[in-house]
């Protein structure tokens, strides 16, 4: 899924090269939640951004961009950031046995910055949610109220470079005929039965994704390459709830999980190699 990790690497580069203005950062970031803040998770890391320690008092969006300048040095003529999207059992590109690794897989998505190595640090996103006992509705899954960055010193780590966006593109047209053989067998199993159409249910989950902006220097084909990861991706969300209900038997639903499986890994390459050409497509301009 698009993510804040990746709304906060491609617009808060795009200003540090030049190409976009402090505001542009902030308006990306209120689409996931109304009020941002940032906190040091360790001394070294509040001695490399400024950040208050060992008060840890929550700074707003605007120290949360000198944070990143901060942390991304100046006079660079490349990207000084890279995302993470870790999973279990693969946790490419974070420091091994650190606090910053377990809670960057519990997140699902980091953004490491690093003008020198030695000096990394890593974010990681979470949500603040209002207290539940101030809601009309105690049952509706309430909006987030913020979301809360903290900020880790994370030294020798290092963005990673993204696959080759030719061959991340072979991949994903791949990926797209088998998730479409995926998505066609599930709904002929689910045809007669009350379960909705799958491909409408893909397309509610494509559009709730196009809300977020990118910045106007993205290369055309990085942007392909995030419209398909976004429809497999929607392809992988729908079929994985709907595989238990519109299958008739306990082989049917392990063979279209195994089907669907792999291109979850295909996703993530993809969308790591696409967001890798955003961000250095803002240098050069």
């Amino acid at each position: 899924m698009w993510c804040p990790s990746v709304s906060l690497s491609v617009w808060a580069n795009a200003w540090l090269a030049g190409a976009a203005a402090p505001d542009d950062v902030l308006d990306a970031l209120s689409l996931w939640a109304p009020r941002h803040s940032v906190t040091a998770y360790d001394s070294v890391a509040a001695g490399r951004t400024g950040l208050p320690w060992p008060d840890l008092t929550d700074s707003g969006a605007v120290s949360l961009l000198q944070t990143l300048r901060t942390g991304a040095g100046r006079g660079g003529s490349s990207p000084a950031m890279g995302v993470v999207l870790p999973v279990p059992g693969d946790v490419r590109g974070l420091p091994a046995g650190t606090q910053f690794q377990r809670d960057a897989v519990t997140a699902g998505e980091a953004l490491i910055v690093a003008s020198d190595p030695a000096e990394a640090i890593g974010l990681v996103p979470d949500y603040d949610y209002p207290d539940l006992d101030d809601s009309d509705d105690p049952d509706a899954a309430p909006d987030p109220c913020g979301m809360s960055w903290t900020v880790y010193s994370v030294p020798g780590a290092k963005p990673m470079e993204g696959l080759d966006l030719g061959e991340a593109e072979y991949a994903m047209r791949s990926a797209v005929r088998s998730a479409a053989d995926a998505l066609g067998a599930l709904h002929a199993e689910a045809a007669g039965s009350d379960i909705e159409d799958p491909r409408s249910l893909v397309e509610q989950v494509v559009e709730s994704e196009r809300q977020h902006s990118i910045p106007d220097h993205a290369p055309t084909r990085a942007l392909r390459v995030l419209d398909n990861a976004a429809y497999i991706d929607a392809i992988i969300t729908v079929s994985s709830g709907l595989i238990p209900i519109g299958l008739n038997s306990s082989a049917d639903v392990q063979t279209a999980s195994e089907a669907l499986r792999p291109l979850n890994g295909v996703v993530r390459s993809a969308r790591l190699a696409a967001v890798s050409a955003i961000l250095h497509s803002a240098w050069k301009h």
